[in-house]
This record gives structure tokens, sequence and C-alpha cells, in this order.
């Protein structure tokens, strides 16, 4: 018997400020998205791997950040374009609605402030500062970090996560997003699930399996008209799997993609099926840390705490 994994990246305007043209209708629909994932996870009692941009959890900044090692120009939309976008910048209300939901969601990290880790440009320093810093404001809220959600998911400076005390992070789907992904799925026979792993620093690697709005634009509303949601079909697809095999089905996405109210009638079509079917089976549905927890017992380790000489805790 399987089990299901969510992982949201929960970013608002931090997965957009690099771009030259951010895509107006996400971008403003991030607050929108977040209120009603939790709406919808709570109304199914669905945890999920909530992966926060820590600046969101600041209430204010100078929007430069002089003392970060970022490469120049990095802030500068927060300081320019977005000056005045406090509802882009700064989330504390929302991740206190995330603290005091009644789901005993997972906080976990998504960098400082949306840094693709596997960039040339991106070196060790940078790398260090973005966790440093989210540890930091983590801890400020009384939240530790166990698992990590690479930006984009650009992996890259492993060694860091295990420095600072992550036991976790998202890997990258061995499947395709898409048409791609559903043609694998439906045609193919492609299986939608995947299994943990530990790498070289003891990270534990949980794939992704499904990016539930990898199909979007015009083919959907086709799709959607002559048919019924592929997504949801795809979805439907990996949880029976879960249901009857070993592995993992781990479904990723946004808040940012529930633009609309379509948006919200997929993920409430999924986690409805979800719901039912773990009713029906022995099916558990599980966050990022709970299956770092689960590898690291089946590996003998008890999640005992060491303190490095930096003075951060990390697992035995």
């Amino acid at each position: 018997m399987g089990s299901v994994v969510f992982s949201l990246d929960a970013e608002l305007g931090w997965g957009f400020h690099d771009l030259e043209e951010p895509p107006t209708e996400r971008v403003e629909a991030g607050r929108r998205g977040w209120k009603r994932c939790l709406e919808l996870f709570a109304e199914f009692d669905v945890p999920a791997t909530w992966a926060v941009v820590g600046h969101l959890l600041l209430e204010s900044c100078d929007g430069r950040h002089a003392d970060h090692p970022a490469p120049e120009g990095w802030f500068e939309r927060e300081h320019t374009d977005w000056r005045d976008r406090e509802d882009l910048r700064f989330a504390p209300d929302l991740v206190d609605a995330l603290l005091a939901s009644p789901v005993d969601h997972e906080f976990a990290s998504h960098s400082f402030s949306h840094v693709l880790f596997g960039r040339p440009e991106v070196d060790r320093e940078i790398a260090a500062a973005e966790l440093e810093r989210s540890v930091e404001l983590a801890a400020a809220w009384d939240q530790s970090i166990d698992s990590f959600v690479y930006p984009r998911n650009d992996v890259g400076h492993r060694d860091v996560l295990a420095e600072y005390g992550v036991s976790a992070y998202r890997g990258r789907s061995p499947t395709g997003d898409g048409v791609r992904g559903l043609f694998d799925a439906a045609v193919r026979g492609q299986s939608s699930l995947v299994q943990p792993s530990v790498d070289e620093h003891g990270l534990v690697n949980v794939p992704a399996s499904l990016f539930l709005f990898g199909f979007e634009g015009p083919v959907r509303t086709v799709a959607e008209s002559v048919w019924a949601d592929p997504m949801v079909l795809q979805a439907r697809r990996g949880i029976d799997q879960a249901a009857a095999h070993d592995g993992i089905f781990h479904v990723w996405f946004h808040p940012n993609n529930l633009t609309r109210p379509r948006d919200d009638r997929r993920l409430r079509a999924v986690l409805a099926y979800l719901d039912r079917r773990r009713r029906e089976t022995d099916l558990e549905v599980e966050t990022m840390a709970d299956v770092a927890r689960r590898v690291d017992r089946a590996r003998g380790i008890d999640g005992g705490t060491v303190v490095s000489s930096g003075g951060v805790e990390h697992r035995t």
C-alpha cells in the first residue's frame, strides 16, 4: 500500500520577481489561491507540505537586502516596480492562516528569495545565505525546516541543505508534464508512482510525480468541453496506483495556479477522490517530512540531532 503527498510552492510575487514580464494573472492570484488551498485541504482533512518563500514571513524590509550576497539587481523589482506592492512581498497574515489551519500541514522552505540553486552564478555563499535566513525566520515563528522545495525545481547545493538541518527535498519528476505526461500515463501505461531515495548527503529525495497544472491554455478548454479534465483523470489514476501498490504519488503545484473557479474545481475533484479512496482502502496521506522520517526509521536512524560548528542542528 502506498501513499499520496501534496507539496505546494507558496511564493506570491517571489516566484516571478526575476522575470522581465511576470504573468499578471498568476501574480495577482497568489493570495486568492493560497486561501482557497487552505479551505479545500481543510474540507477534506488532507495535510500538505507548504514550501514557503522565507521573505513572506517578514512584515517589512528596505527592499535592497545589502547584506545578502545575491547578484547585483536580484532584489531590484522589490524596491522599484513592486515597492508599493506589499501584498506580493510580505504575507505574515497568510502564514498565520497556514499555521492556524485545523489540518496538520508541514511548514517547509522554498528558499528566502526564490533563488535558483542550480544556476552557475548561484554559488555556495548565496545558497547558504538563502538557507540561513530561511531557518532564522522560521525559528522566529517557532517553526523548523525539515523539507525544502527548490525554486523552479532547479536542484543544486544539496550539501548546503544538509548543513542547515534539512531532511528532505523534492526531486525532479521521472515523467513529463502536460501532454507528454498524459501520453506516457494513458497510452504507454507508465506508472506515476515514485520511490524515495537517500543521496550522498543523507537527504531524502522525494521525487515529484505530477504537476497538477501542467495542462493549460486553449487545449485544456477544448479537452474539458468534449471529455473531462485530463489532469483530474491522471491524478485519479495515480491515486489508484498508490492504493494498490507500494510507492508514492507526489502531486505538486503553486497556490497561484488557482486563478479562477475552474482551477478550484480541479483541486477539489482530486481531493474528493483521494478522500474516497482513503476511506475505502489503507491508502495514506503523508507530508515530505513524514516520508523522510519513514525512510530514516527503515535505515535505523532515530531522528536525533547534533549541533555543527556553526550552531546549526541537523539529524544524526
